[in-house]
């Protein structure tokens, strides 16, 4: 019979090394999922930009306040300098997503669950998410196809997420929120073809 085989007794100094190799992947490896959680989108198509945290409310909705409004805007600025204007801490606005005019590329500025200020009127953006649409009211070539068609899916996926009716009663104009001056999205968003992307997204 073969004598068994022993191995070295470990030294510290390799005690020591093993250790820290072990730890050092789960490290790196929670760092990253921790920081992918982070920059996560709530709509698995946008992209996360976050807003200034002095531009919003912390919240945990729909535990806290219920979903029952989806608001549109528009910019009447680029989506760009929209982006800049919600990471100013100084500005005190923000909306939860940001859709551009030329491919409809979405942006998520606020999570869903927080309360974005967008409206104009406390009571509406608690029970609210805010879209905003590149453009300006007076300038319809802004609203693209792209931007009509992504916009649409968005806030289809809302609805379902929140149980909102996919109607006009609860997909609202800025200009439809109590106290609101502003008459966004203006004359030329084309109401009946937006609700009718939306029922079909």
């Amino acid at each position: 019979m073969e004598r068994e085989r022993t191995a070295p007794a470990p030294t510290r100094r390799r005690l020591l090394q093993g250790a820290a190799l072990a730890t050092v992947p789960y490290t790196l490896l929670s760092g990253t999922r921790a920081a992918a959680r982070a920059r996560a989108a709530d709509y698995p198509s946008a992209e996360w930009l976050p807003a200034s945290t002095s531009n919003y409310s912390r919240s945990s909705r729909p535990t806290a306040y219920p979903v029952d409004y989806v608001v549109v805007h528009v910019t009447q600025e680029t989506y760009d300098d929209t982006l800049s204007i919600f990471r100013d801490p100084e500005r005190q606005v923000s909306a939860h997503y940001v859709v551009r005019s030329s491919d409809g590329h979405v942006a998520q500025c606020v999570r869903e669950t927080d309360i974005a200020w967008h409206a104009g009127n406390w009571d509406y953006n608690t029970r609210s998410i805010g879209i905003e649409h590149e453009g300006w009211v007076d300038r319809p070539e802004y609203f693209t196809n792209a931007l009509y068609e992504q916009s649409a899916r968005l806030t289809a996926a809302i609805c379902t997420a929140y149980g909102i009716p996919k109607d006009r009663t609860h997909i609202i104009a800025h200009h439809e929120v109590p106290g609101s001056d502003h008459t966004d999205p203006g004359p030329f968003w084309d109401w009946t073809r937006y609700i009718r992307l939306v029922n079909f997204a």
